[in-house]
């Protein structure tokens, strides 16, 4: 399937029609990359076990370690359909990324190392990394750098336009004097205030064992400090240590930002609702574009468009991220 059939039979205008405006987020919230931070994840997780007093892990050289690390550095969409191959025959996607990389322990001849991949885990503890870790990488790289062209543009605006008065409006009636630009300030110090506190939320994994006690870790080996190996162990892949834990993450820090976030699309979605009211009064004036079709029966129109479609799509998303944080 070419890529122009992909996006017209796509089920999702998310990878179908706004394909050019999203694909940077494929690498953060596709399944592949899903699989490959799981990868990532077990493969990290394995390493540091071997800067442990374990005895059979003690045998390992730097060219074994530097081999298994290049299991996640040369991952690829080829591995992560043999792992979706493991997966169907088995039924668990998380045990088909540790059957994945047993499969190339043995290619590397490292066979009886590989029952220390995935050691005294759980599922959740691979997926309350590996998810918590692709959110943060996905804020970091993408959202907050869109969020800073949002505010420069808005910045920009506000400065050239300050000057320039127009009468406010409250209850949708003339009411007093104001100006654009302190208008587009109003949001900008909004949209600030939010995306500070964005980043100020911390980013948190689950890493425990069946039930969050490391029992298995313990039993195995009770002269290593599992909590303080695991405490470190998320700090280096840059997460911080939720605990006391169940199996699962608490969720309350990925709720937080879910939040959040919403409360940056709900400014959004009012900055979007204002600007169409004043495209309705004339306030201001949309530009021309003489190769596109403003209506399709009447020629003198140039509709808002991109104010009615952004409003929609952030709807669309507060809904999502409000479903998620609760």
């Amino acid at each position: 399937m070419s890529r122009d059939e992909f996006i017209l039979k796509s089920i999702s205008p998310i990878d179908g029609r706004y394909r050019n405006k999203t694909s940077g987020f494929s690498d953060y919230f596709s399944e592949y990359a899903l699989i490959k931070y799981r990868v990532y994840i077990e493969i990290k997780y394995f390493l540091e076990l071997c800067n442990k007093p374990i005895k059979n892990l003690d045998s390992l050289s730097k060219k074994n370690k530097s081999d298994i690390n290049n299991i996640y550095k040369n991952f690829n969409i080829e591995d992560a359909k043999k792992i979706k191959k493991i997966e169907s025959k088995i039924n668990h996607d998380v045990k088909a990324v540790e059957y994945f990389i047993k499969e190339n322990l043995d290619d590397l001849n490292l066979s009886k190392y590989k029952e220390f991949v995935h050691f005294g885990l759980t599922s959740q503890d691979i997926n309350n990394t590996a998810i918590p870790l692709m959110i943060k990488d996905s804020l970091s790289n993408t959202i907050s750098k869109s969020y800073t062209i949002l505010m420069q543009g808005l910045n920009k605006i506000s400065l050239k336009t300050y000057d320039i008065p127009m009468i406010a409006r409250t209850h949708g009636q003339p009411a007093t004097p104001t100006t654009f630009g302190k208008e587009i300030k109003v949001y900008e110090s909004r949209l600030k205030n939010q995306i500070n506190t964005l980043g100020k939320i911390p980013n948190n994994g689950k890493f425990g064992g069946a039930s969050g006690n490391l029992n298995a870790h313990y039993a195995a080996y009770p002269h290593i400090n599992w909590d303080d190996f695991s405490d470190n162990f998320l700090m280096g892949i840059g997460l911080e240590r939720s605990k006391p834990t169940t199996q699962i993450e608490h969720y309350d820090n990925m709720a937080s930002i879910f939040h959040n976030l919403s409360r940056i699309n709900t400014i959004l979605i009012d900055f979007c609702r204002d600007m169409w009211h004043y495209i309705s009064i004339n306030y201001l004036i949309q530009k021309v574009n003489s190769k596109e079709v403003g209506s399709s029966a009447m020629p003198h129109k140039v509709n808002p468009i991109d104010f009615e479609n952004a409003e929609g799509n952030l709807m669309i998303a507060n809904s999502q991220l409000i479903f998620l944080a609760e």
